[in-house]
């Protein structure tokens, strides 16, 4: 049984949906973390929803925080147990995206979804995983989990961007063409990186740039 996640809501400048953005955030945050990110690009994109909802847990590494799944070498849990809970996190997550399409009356191809850290480990696990592909991936400072699993379990190629700092000492930038190797290994044909120089574990202005034009992109703003 999935479990419901809660989510934060930006409403679209112009008053009509159009098209929708999901934020994942990272291990230890909530959707409170990315949510702010919809003042920015929304002047840009202003007949898109944002919403970010809270992961399913609470986390034990970050008490006020909320977790996808638990980190082993984080808060002391089994692999296990880590990876038994990120396989429940993929049924909430599913659930979550096809509620928003079927909510906010949009097609898989109106939706892009922007992870960050933890929440780009999800995206990148779940998205390519479903039947119809949504128009875009985005994930910041994260890495592509059991990459080995992915050609044969794709059933998704939809373009994908991938953005990280340089000076990162959570996730190490080599997770970023690590999981671009992967992605083409799997045929994807659309598979951008940017690289944001002299950041750590965060998101710059040049990384959140470069998301916007590829997002006005996929979901067809002119």
């Amino acid at each position: 049984m999935t479990r419901a996640l809660e989510a934060l809501r930006r409403e679209p400048l112009s008053g009509e949906t159009r098209s929708a953005v999901v934020f994942l955030h990272g291990y230890g945050a909530n959707g409170q973390d990315l949510i702010g990110l919809a003042d920015p690009l929304a002047e840009h994109m202003p007949d898109t929803l944002f919403i970010s909802p809270d992961a399913p847990e609470t986390c034990d590494g970050a008490p006020m925080g909320r977790q996808w799944f638990p980190i082993p070498w984080i808060d002391g849990s089994s692999e296990e147990v880590s990876r038994a809970g990120m396989l429940a996190a993929v049924d909430d997550l599913n659930a979550f995206l096809d509620g928003v399409m079927v909510d906010e009356d949009l097609l898989p191809e109106q939706v892009v979804v922007l992870g960050f850290s933890q929440g780009t480990m999800m995206a990148l696990h779940v998205v390519p995983r479903r039947e119809d592909p949504i128009a875009g991936l985005v994930g910041f400072s994260g890495r592509l989990l059991e990459p080995d699993q992915l050609p044969d379990e794709v059933q998704s190629r939809l373009p994908v961007l991938l953005v990280h700092g340089d000076q990162d000492d959570v996730v190490p930038i080599d997770s970023l063409p690590a999981a671009v190797e992967a992605l083409q290994a799997a045929k994807f044909k659309d598979v951008y990186a940017h690289v944001m120089k002299g950041t750590p574990h965060g998101i710059a202005p040049d990384g959140l740039s470069v998301a916007l034009a590829f997002m006005r992109e996929q979901l067809g703003y002119q």
